[in-house]
């Protein structure tokens, strides 16, 4: 096993990683930007090192800082955790490539080959594994999507190769559509990806959607596998979702029959080992439901399912399965990674109960699921007792960091059966106490009493087409808490802080005389407070914008990505027209000059990350 493992990312899965760590005696080392020099898993870790700025470019995504402080810490091991460099095939690469430290995830070879979406599509079709009819190679002329609609019918879905949880996907209603949602594809493929290739399928209009968590190891060490390396730990059904984001997840389905959940799970085991795919990984399918069915009456065998995509990671709801399998899979990574094995066999795996995870983000769902700008928790007291795991990163009196995503928590609930976790549901998010930041707390506890939820009939599309907005709205006034602003204005005077010296952050002591209780490691020693080098940012939107008398900037009303910028200096727009295209929290949206004017100066280009109130047009 390892002595020590830097974790390349935050919040609670930074921590997750790093409790498993300490319970295998593995010391750990966080990762943290500016904006985070505060956060929970910078505490929660043995040491920690600054990467760079706030930026998530010039800090968490910055692969060459990682690593350097990787071999700084003298860790031996890189976990990713999920987001930022979790699905990086080139990162996974440079830390194969680096001397004494071993990464924890799939091969960068087998990364490469499950993340480009055709070519998983072909794999998983080799290997009998059922896809949704569409193409198997990339589409760039709209001719190939009005003909491909014309064959199939409509609506057909364009996806980014790279892409996942509806980034780089557009639906297409009809031929007039194809066009625009082309562009817009490879648009935010080239944005997130850095491919624009795109590809078709039918879109599956009412489809539930079932993934399945596998952990694979290679035995022989010779790279290539058979079924009997991958043990599928059962499936989780992450069918509530908005605008392809999920929101609530449980496990098992409430929509399968254990024959059919069998068959899917086989699959799963089939096209993995056909990938020669080690360590965890999480394979997902689309299963055509019949919104009339009887919901004592569970889909049959017969049922169609499809291939959809392999998450090469670790995933936000792999606790659902660790609370159905009583498996922890992060320690079967690092098992698998360091050589070790797998613990588990396939005939070892059995499913207790029932688990449901949800997801406490800071967002109000009320206002389409807009998420916090700002905001200090004054309350912060999670719930507990038999049945119920918090998974977090934040404590009462932090400030929320926006610069990344809305995560506050993950609250997982088990019961003996879906009757019982249900009911213990409702009276963990009853309990939660949440006072400073408005979240969707009061979304979960109306999804709770919502009869389609209760009766596991609802499909990836309820949220988006069929739920009553308004009871949302009544929800959120009858549950929900409103944001504050943080203050910076309060003197605190502590006996205890911290400081950062060459990058490495220190937790001091200070007595009356003011001499530090530990002793700083002089830079240039054994490597130890060696600091990693740290980018730049001189790639996001012009901080310092010189607004001429009588103009008005049009400014960025959430943390993103610019992607793309539709006007030119001299350009004259009208109030209503779009200026640029935001991404924030996964969606599109298009930024509008409130009255018209001429475009007197652009400050933004695409691909630039921007922050909550920067200029991005400027009009005369």
């Amino acid at each position: 096993m390892f002595d020590k493992v830097l974790v390349a990312n935050r919040g609670e899965i930074a921590v997750r990683v790093m409790r498993a760590c300490a319970e295998l005696g593995v010391d750990t080392v966080a990762v943290y930007s500016d904006a985070d020099k505060h956060a929970g898993h910078v505490r929660h870790a043995d040491e920690a090192y600054n990467v760079g700025p706030a930026r998530a470019a010039d800090s968490y995504l910055d692969g060459e800082a990682a690593v350097e402080a990787a071999q700084a810490a003298g860790a031996d091991a890189i976990h990713p955790g999920y987001g930022f460099l979790a699905e990086n095939a080139d990162f996974a690469a440079r830390v194969e490539s680096t001397d004494g430290i071993t990464w924890v995830g799939p091969s960068s070879d087998a990364m490469e080959r499950l993340g480009e979406k055709t070519h998983a599509r072909r794999v998983m079709d080799d290997a009998d594994v059922p896809i949704v009819p569409g193409t198997t190679e990339p589409v760039t002329e709209v001719g190939a999507v009005t003909e491909f609609g014309d064959e199939h019918g409509y609506p057909v879905a364009i996806k980014a190769e790279g892409g996942g949880g509806g980034r780089g996907m557009k639906v297409v209603e009809s031929a007039d559509e194809a066009e625009e949602a082309l562009e817009s594809a490879r648009r935010e493929g080239e944005a997130y990806f850095s491919n624009d290739s795109v590809y078709l399928e039918r879109y599956l209009q009412n489809p539930r959607h079932i993934e399945v968590q596998i952990v694979a190891d290679d035995p022989e060490g010779d790279g290539s596998l058979d079924e009997s390396d991958v043990v599928h730990l059962g499936e989780r059904d992450c069918s509530l979702q908005r605008r392809h984001q999920k929101v609530i997840e449980e496990g098992p389905s409430p929509a399968l029959s254990d024959e059919l959940r069998e068959k899917i799970g086989e699959a799963a085991r089939r096209g993995v080992a056909a990938a020669d795919y080690t360590n965890a990984g999480t394979v997902e399918f689309l299963v055509e439901e019949n919104v009339e069915r009887d919901p004592s009456e569970p889909l049959g065998p017969d049922t169609p399912f499809y291939f959809l995509e392999v998450n090469t990671r670790i995933q936000v709801e792999h606790t659902v399965t660790e609370e159905l399998t009583g498996i922890d899979i992060v320690k079967e990574q690092l098992r698998v990674a360091a050589g070790e094995g797998l613990s588990v066999s396939q005939n070892d795996v059995e499913l207790d109960g029932h688990a449901i995870e949800f997801r406490i983000n800071a967002e109000n769902a009320a206002a389409d699921f807009q998420p916090a700008n700002e905001g200090r928790l004054e309350t912060y007291d999670p719930p507990g007792g038999i049945g119920v795991r918090v998974d977090d990163a934040l404590r009462q009196g932090d400030e929320l960091v926006t610069d990344y995503d809305s995560m506050i928590a993950k609250l997982i609930v088990w019961g003996s059966d879906r009757e019982e976790c249900l009911a213990r549901s409702k009276r963990a998010l009853a309990e939660y106490e949440l006072d400073g930041v408005v979240t969707i707390v009061p979304f979960h506890r109306l999804m709770l009493d919502d009869e389609r939820f209760v009766a596991g009939t609802h499909t990836t599309n309820y949220l988006d087409e069929e739920l009553d907005e308004a009871k949302i709205t009544e929800a959120q006034e009858k549950w929900g808490t409103e944001s504050t602003s943080g203050s910076d204005d309060e003197e605190v005077s502590e006996r205890e802080f911290t400081v950062e010296v060459n990058g490495k952050r220190f937790e001091v002591e200070l007595e009356e005389r003011g001499a530090p209780a530990i002793q700083v490691p002089e830079a240039g020693g054994d490597g130890g407070g060696q600091r990693p080098p740290q980018a730049t940012d001189d790639g996001g939107a012009d901080d310092g914008v010189d607004i001429a008398e009588g103009g008005e900037a049009v400014t960025a009303e959430m943390q993103g990505t610019i992607l793309s910028v539709d006007v030119d200096e001299g350009d004259e727009v009208a109030a209503g027209d779009v200026v640029c295209v935001l991404e924030a929290m996964k969606m599109e949206n298009d930024v509008v000059a409130e009255r018209g004017g001429t475009v007197e100066s652009v400050h933004v280009g695409e691909g630039d990350s921007v922050d909550m109130g920067d200029p991005l047009v400027v009009l005369e």
